[in-house]
């Protein structure tokens, strides 16, 4: 670490943290000290910040005051006893913004998911609720050996981001070392500018959606590029599934670790990968159930729906909040020697899975494999618009041709079945959506 950096991580960033009203330093502090506890040590301590946020809950939010009538939220002894109260999904928070929030809350903050799954989230959230989330990602940086202030160059996408960066927040970037650079238009002209400036600023952290980095790494081997020297130690990637090419193609063209984080939000900073490969849940702040389609909670190793409960979003709780991702809890222990229970996998949103014309369910993995394997095909998008109609958008690669065409339909007829219509076009360039993700398979049948 240079004398800059542990001037920002030091001094800089928790005056600019205390200023905003966070008590983020203090709170890094107990999170280093809470990971070595005992897995049952940690769980004694969220039993008890879950049986508080319950009960402030039902004395001073409007909406659950009403929501748990009849329950003793009081006698709740463990984890498992959440499954007695009923779960909250997008549309009761749409119905009730204002009932969620606490009489007894401070300032609260608007906020909105960037509606890649459909229509934007809008809610509040609290300074608590935001202090406990940075607090929760800063550690999860440090266990990489980077820190705040560190350089670090931002590949992200989000309209959300990009529209504030106003004169304040880019000098807080600038004296942060953070830099961010668009990943919703990453044309090769663009792309070629962003590796250029890889190479000139030296970062030791990147940050993005795995695919645009990918995109990134995968242009940069095409190119010939030597970015191994670069100086990235880690590569940070989140807000998408990362697969395990993508994982592959950054580590090779960057030669540094990547990352993945597990979050949103919405539901907060849930999970982080540390170096010794487990996938922690921030267990202090964070209860994680996956559920089955009725709401029953699921045990580890079963895949089902992320349900989280934020037990610092007291002033605007979320408490059993359905996430639309699917994915399936560890009950191992990590090599790192941390207390912090485990997600095993992240499998994507519930709208990654597609529907074959049998009626049998798959991951889009199924099709994407099909696509990825393709000699000629240098980006795609897979939209599955009903049972009988699947369409493909391409962007044509080197030896692309007519026998590319072929195998892409019979490799997918082979998966959805043979009745259903494979409609496939070319395009020059495939764009991220507006939230500036990149959803490789969607589909709009019910799984």
């Amino acid at each position: 670490m240079d004398w800059y950096t542990r001037f920002v991580s030091g001094a800089l960033f928790p005056a600019h943290e205390w200023v905003k009203g966070h008590r983020t330093r203090s709170m890094l502090r107990a999170l280093e000290a809470s990971q070595w506890r005992s897995r049952d040590e940690i769980e004694a301590l969220r039993i008890a910040r879950l049986r508080r946020l319950l009960g402030d809950a039902v004395r001073d939010v409007p909406y659950y005051r009403a929501r748990f009538a009849g329950i003793d939220v009081g006698a709740m002894r463990g984890v498992a006893d959440l499954a007695t109260l009923p779960l909250l999904d997008k549309a009761s928070i749409r119905a009730n913004a204002q009932a969620l929030a606490s009489t007894r809350a401070g300032t609260l903050f608007a906020c909105a998911t960037g509606g890649s799954s459909g229509e934007p989230l809008r809610f509040y959230l609290g300074r608590e609720r935001r202090s406990h989330d940075i607090a929760a990602k800063w550690r999860a940086t440090r266990w990489w050996g980077v820190d705040v202030g560190d350089p670090e160059i931002v590949v992200w996408g989000s309209p959300i981001e990009l529209g504030t960066q106003d004169g304040l927040r880019w000098m807080r970037d600038w004296m942060m070392r953070s830099e961010l650079m668009p990943a919703f238009e990453l044309t090769e002209r663009r792309m070629a500018e962003c590796l250029a400036r890889i190479q000139e600023k030296r970062p030791e952290m990147l940050f993005g959606y795995p695919s645009a980095l990918s995109m990134l790494a995968r242009q940069a081997l095409q190119r010939g590029w030597r970015l191994e020297s670069a100086g990235v130690k880690v590569a940070f990637v989140t807000a998408e599934r990362l697969y395990d090419n993508q994982r592959e193609l950054i580590s090779r063209a960057f030669g540094c670790a990547v990352a993945n984080g597990y979050g949103a939000r919405d539901a907060g900073f849930v999970a982080h990968e540390c170096p010794a490969g487990g996938m922690h849940i921030m267990a202090e702040d964070v209860i994680v159930e996956v559920v089955d389609s009725s709401g029953r909670p699921l045990p580890a190793g079963r895949s089902g729906e992320i349900v989280i409960t934020h037990l610092a979003s007291g002033e605007y709780p979320f408490i059993r909040y359905r996430t639309g991702d699917i994915g399936v809890l560890d009950e191992g222990a990590c090599a790192c020697g941390r207390g912090l229970p485990m997600l095993r996998e992240i499998e994507g949103r519930s709208t990654d899975f597609v529907v074959a014309e049998d009626g049998t369910v798959m991951h889009g993995l199924a099709l994407i494999y099909v696509l990825r394997e393709q000699e000629g095909v240098a980006q795609f998008r897979i939209i599955q618009e009903s049972r009988s109609l699947t369409r493909v958008e391409l962007v044509r690669g080197e030896g692309f041709g007519e026998h590319t065409v072929r195998r892409i339909r019979q490799g997918l007829s082979a998966r959805l079945g043979e009745g259903v219509t494979i409609e496939i076009s070319t395009q020059p360039f495939l764009q991220a959506e507006p939230s500036g993700k990149f959803r490789y398979v969607q589909s709009k049948v019910a799984a």
